[in-house]
């Protein structure tokens, strides 16, 4: 199986799956980037790429959407009116927040679960093709210090630089999705080849 044609099947599953949530939940503004959630990890949203970590990103989009500020701390901390969503959505929490986190460890209820069965099936075998097709190669492959460590934050970010000297950290998979263009000159960022890379 390729592994370069996996990430563009699992951004379409997940795609699918967020059109199902909005079947029930027309507010629910688009997806912009389904490929964003592949790889990325937080801490505070669930670092399992998981249908209930989609209706829980959902739960962020819908609050985006009524102009509601559903975290505090850097987005760490999920407040009442976050879990409010939730309830609406599906999700059930823990009687107490998280000291740090907040109402962000939500879970699936029965009837969400019987509601979105399919869906939540049909997104698993599309995580299991994923995880198969790119775990294949972890015995000689490095993965960085994200997975070492088991950080969060979205990926390993790395600098990108503008020709008139202004530089800014970002996952690479962030730039590549669009041009981030400076503010100073009007040149997008790039991240500059790597001699060492080259040579070899």
């Amino acid at each position: 199986m390729s592994t370069t044609q996996t990430p563009p099947v699992l951004a379409a599953e997940l795609a699918e799956a967020w059109a199902d949530i909005q079947r029930y939940h027309p507010e629910l503004p688009d997806l912009a980037a389904p490929e964003s959630l592949i790889g990325e990890s937080s801490s505070a949203c669930g670092h399992e790429l998981s249908f209930e970590r989609l209706l829980h990103e959902a739960v962020h989009g819908i609050a985006a959407a009524r102009g509601i500020r559903d975290t505090s701390r850097a987005g760490r901390y999920h407040n009442r009116r976050f879990l409010a969503i939730a309830e609406e959505m599906g999700l059930d929490h823990p009687e107490e927040p998280h000291p740090s986190s907040g109402f962000s460890l939500v879970t699936l209820t029965p009837e969400a679960k019987r509601r979105y069965r399919p869906t939540i099936d049909q997104l698993q075998r599309a995580l299991k093709a994923h995880t198969a097709a790119t775990s294949a190669d972890t015995a000689r492959s490095f993965r960085g210090p994200a997975a070492r460590h088991g950080s969060s934050g979205g990926g390993v970010r790395v600098k990108a630089v503008c020709d008139c000297g202004r530089n800014v950290r970002v996952v690479p998979s962030v730039l590549a999705q669009a041009p981030i263009v400076c503010g100073g000159c009007g040149k997008p960022f790039r991240i500059p080849d790597i001699v060492g890379a080259a040579a070899s």
